[in-house]
């Protein structure tokens, strides 16, 4: 059984359930471009999307960032916190 996403959403592009999560891996992202690419794509979601993020360390500078531009419309869960890396669940409201 294939799910459809509702009208709003164009096809191929509904990330609100746990086989849809979109992923971005920020380490195979260069540096300098690294927080454009993150906020393009979280602009790009809707509301109760998630995108799952991959980074080698915890991004804390972009969490200040993301708080200041998206504030409550983004939500941040932690679903691994360790030294060799973090993920995160970015799920938009």
């Amino acid at each position: 059984m294939t799910l459809t996403p509702p009208p709003t959403h164009p096809p191929g592009h509904d990330h609100r359930t746990p086989e849809a999560i979109y992923g971005f891996d920020a380490r195979g992202v260069a540096k300098r471009f690294r927080h454009a690419a993150i906020f393009g794509a979280l602009d790009s979601l809707h509301p109760g999307e998630v995108m799952r993020f991959v980074n080698d360390h915890d991004p804390l500078p972009l969490l200040g960032q993301m708080q200041a531009r998206y504030g409550a419309a983004v939500r941040v869960e932690y679903r691994q916190r360790a030294p060799e890396g973090v993920v995160i669940d970015f799920i938009r409201q």
